[in-house]
């Protein structure tokens, strides 16, 4: 279907920082065939009129654990060790296909409306995941993040050698690359070298990206040192697993070293505020990761530490965390958040997505800008950064495909996901 936006306020998110009033985007294919202040010629089959909206990219969500939905809470107020071995791990033990894609369908419906069209995620049974993904239209970087404590390592021993190579061969380039797999390690802490070196080879081998825990906390980073002499940055990069495209989730207590490793091999640091402070794990070095040339992108960790997926909620805080403990109101710009946020999270997965210019996907959302808290509007970036909420979009559409609307899920059975996670997730899960 080809759609015209019109009259509406476009911010491009281009590196001069255009916002067009009263603009009129095409989209021709699932892909964005131009932008500007004149109606292009020829006719749609859909026009959308835009008074009173903001049109802007789709947020990417580049570091998600999409399918904990029903722990959300669950194991509140300790600390991470705590929450993860005497809550987490006892309730994923219980995990069934039925339970997992009931919970990602809600997981990817609280995205979704809350502007969110393209996500990296991690977590288990992601064969499960990549079903529910292809079929809610959305975009998505999907892996299993590898762990292996046994005495011996041998690829043939380790299971979650095997689900790396099943989700790519399930999953990788489907529909044209909507869905593709990346190669994960959970964190250096969680495997031996031995596996780090299969990960990076296979990743290198099947060209794909790479995700990985880094440095989340202070505890995981000085044992890493005192046990290899080296930063979990260090000494994964030594054994090649950040020779391909990567991104690294957290990043808190990375070092200027580390920073220099990461500008040089193109690693992507991906923010994830809320949920490193409700853990108490700290605040990441965002500044200095950005002087130092590191691409930044944002992510929202699962809802279990979260405890939601709204990344404007995200962007606002990263944006006044850094200003507050730096002391200066300039340390991260509502500019810079919002890149986090789009192209720098495109960037960072490998998508041709996260702006609104010719050739790239229609990946877009639309906000209500006549809501209360968006009026006025002195700034556009401001605004969508301080003031809106994930609440605020009215509109999402993926890859030219409108997949929410005016609070109707498009791709989604609404009423089939909460019946599915009330009476069968939570009582698998719970045991209520």
């Amino acid at each position: 279907m080809n759609t015209l936006f019109q009259n509406v306020t476009a911010v491009l998110m281009d590196p001069a920082h255009t916002v067009l009033e009263n603009a009129f985007v095409a989209v021709e294919g699932g892909r964005i065939a131009s932008a500007g202040a004149q109606r292009p010629e020829g006719s749609f089959d859909r026009v959308i009129d835009g008074r009173g909206g903001i049109l802007m990219p789709g947020l990417v969500n580049c570091h998600a654990h999409t399918a904990m939905t029903p722990m959300r809470g669950y194991g509140d107020g300790h600390d991470l060790q705590t929450w993860l071995h005497d809550y987490v791990f006892p309730v994923e033990g219980r995990w069934d296909d039925r339970a997992i894609r009931a919970a990602a369908d809600l997981g990817l419906m609280e995205m979704i409306a809350s502007g969110t069209t393209c996500i990296a995620d991690m977590y288990m049974r992601m064969e499960v995941m990549g079903q529910a993904v292809a079929d809610a239209g959305i975009s998505a970087n999907l892996c299993n993040g590898a762990i292996f404590f046994g005495e011996a390592f041998s690829p043939t021993g380790c299971g979650d050698c095997r689900k790396q190579e099943d989700l790519f061969s399930a999953w990788h380039g489907y529909d044209g690359g909507r869905i593709l797999m990346d190669a994960a390690l959970h964190a250096e802490y969680t495997s031996p070298p031995e596996l780090w070196e299969w990960i990076a080879d296979f990743a290198k081998g099947r060209g794909v990206g790479m995700h990985v825990h880094i440095s989340e906390t202070q505890k995981e980073h000085q044992e890493c040192k005192a046990r290899r002499g080296k930063t979990p940055i260090q000494a994964l990069a030594e054994r090649g697993v950040f020779d391909v495209r990567a991104i690294a989730a957290h990043c808190v207590f990375t070092e200027p070293e580390d920073w220099a490793i990461m500008a040089q091999k193109g690693i992507t640091a991906v923010h994830n505020p809320c949920s490193n402070l409700k853990l108490g794990s700290g605040v990441a070095p965002i500044p200095g990761l950005l002087k130092a040339g590191v691409n930044v992108a944002l992510g929202t960790d699962g809802v279990s530490s979260n405890n939601d997926t709204d990344m404007f909620e995200e962007m606002k805080l990263a944006a006044i965390l850094q200003n507050g403990v730096l002391q200066d109101p300039l340390a991260l710009t509502a500019w810079d958040a919002l890149e986090m946020a789009t192209v720098n999270g495109a960037r960072a997965l490998g998508r041709e997505a996260g702006a609104i210019a010719p050739g790239l996907w229609a990946d877009l959302i639309v906000l209500d800008a006549d809501s209360p808290n968006l009026i006025p509007c002195h700034d556009a970036a401001n605004n969508i950064v301080y003031a809106a909420h994930g609440s605020n979009v009215k509109l999402n559409m993926c890859r030219g495909k409108v997949i929410y609307e005016n609070g109707e899920f498009l791709t989604i059975d609404r009423e089939k996901t909460l019946a599915e996670v009330r009476q069968y997730a939570i009582p698998l899960l719970f045991g209520k």
